[in-house]
């Protein structure tokens, strides 16, 4: 009888160490989301200075003038009223158009 019930619970201590090591919310699952916690967490730190930079932005949009008139000569190209606006036009280089075989055949 007492032979049964050691084997009955060495079965027992067997199981419940598959369990812990091998099964589900066991020691693997546990280490692997805790992995996937650490990743989650390092996107939100970026997310979250991302929507911090966005807010100040706002913020200064909206309380700035200097801001607003940035954007608007970078985004817009606008100007100023009583300033010049030059536009610089760098020269091409000059060149040979290559003939291809299209124009050749008088297509």
């Amino acid at each position: 009888m007492f032979r049964y019930f050691v084997l009955a619970l060495t079965l027992l201590f067997l199981g419940l160490q598959y369990r812990l090591w091998i099964g589900d919310g066991g020691r693997s699952d546990v280490h692997r989301l805790k992995a996937e916690i650490l990743v989650l967490e390092s996107e939100n730190n970026k997310l979250q200075s991302r929507n911090d930079a966005l807010e100040a932005e706002i913020n200064d949009l909206k309380k700035g003038e200097a801001a607003m008139e940035e954007r608007a000569r970078t985004d817009l190209g606008m100007i100023k009223e009583g300033e010049s606006f030059y536009l610089i036009v760098e020269p091409q280089e000059k060149r040979i158009p290559m003939p291809d075989s299209e124009s050749n055949t008088g297509k």
